[in-house]
């Protein structure tokens, strides 16, 4: 049997309508492995299969309330079981005012969960009486009423980002050729046409922008230099605030006439300059499409 590692388990419950489908997804984009309405019963079941990953799975979020009924009822002996067992755990609780849950279940057009007779607030009141204990035993209480999904997303990487991992932002810089679309998922798309074209330079024409004579020549240009000085300022400038709204990637594309040459070699130079700063990709799309698909 395989060694068994520790693992940070996450509990996540609250009242329905809190915000728990959003705080599941970004624990997912934090790294953590995640099961929505998972029975308290298989808690066991998926602790054990996660320390025996082989340190694959590292941290685990589970969400679990009053969507599983009677099943849920078991989940006060299920977290004793673990304390037995040495395994820890954080217990996070979602909660909001009866006004907002009342409005939100209204624009979801959701029924909540004990709600039987029509009466929203009703079932609410039993909710918040049936999670009163769990939430006493709660490690963290994060209440949603005043939070945006941006606001939830910031609050929870705040608390549960990987210190090991750094930072999650990671930038995606694609080179393309306008003559075959513009990446459907870009963010950020800017157009260097207006350079010079090695197209049409006959020893340059087919090679690429990795080539180092395709470089020399398009950054022969005081306007090369100057883009590069401003678009560069610019994206430095944006990033932090791309970071602050809860962006965790961000598809910056670079498009020419072919996709070959300009755009190119100004995406993996503006590439060079985010990367002391950030994770960064480089994707040439169409470097290899027409005639120009020679590689340095």
């Amino acid at each position: 049997m395989a060694e068994k590692e520790m693992i940070r388990l996450l509990i996540v419950t609250g009242l329905s309508g809190a915000g728990k489908t959003q705080a599941i997804r970004s624990l997912e984009d934090l790294g953590f492995f995640c099961v929505d309405n998972l029975p308290p019963l298989l808690i066991p079941k998926i602790t054990e299969l996660c320390q025996q990953s082989g340190g694959k799975v590292k941290r685990v979020a589970l969400v679990m309330d009053v969507r599983g009924s009677l099943l849920f009822g078991s989940l006060d002996e299920e977290l004793r079981k673990l304390s037995q067992q040495g395994i820890r755990y954080e217990i996070l609780f979602l909660e909001a005012s009866d006004a907002v849950l009342v409005r939100r279940y209204k624009e979801s057009r959701r029924q909540h969960p004990l709600e039987e007779d029509g009466s929203i607030l009703e079932a609410i009141s039993a909710e918040r009486e049936r999670l009163q204990e769990l939430r006493g035993a709660a490690n963290i209480i994060l209440d949603t009423t005043e939070m945006t999904v941006h606001d939830l997303k910031k609050s929870l990487t705040e608390k549960f980002a990987d210190p090991e991992q750094g930072t999650l932002f990671s930038i995606n810089m694609v080179s393309f050729g306008y003559k075959y679309g513009i990446p459907l998922d870009a963010d950020l798309v800017m157009d260097v046409r207006f350079l010079p074209n090695p197209n049409y330079v006959e020893e340059l024409k087919n090679h690429t922008g990795l080539d180092q004579r395709v470089v020399e020549y398009i950054f022969s240009y005081k306007e090369t230099e100057d883009f590069l000085r401003l678009y560069g300022d610019l994206l430095s400038f944006v990033m932090p605030f791309y970071i602050r709204e809860g962006k965790t990637r961000l598809v910056v594309a670079i498009g020419c006439t072919g996709g070959h040459h300009r755009s190119v070699a100004l995406a993996e130079f503006l590439a060079a300059r985010l990367r002391p700063d950030y994770q960064v990709q480089v994707h040439h799309r169409d470097i290899s499409r027409g005639k120009a698909a020679e590689r340095k």
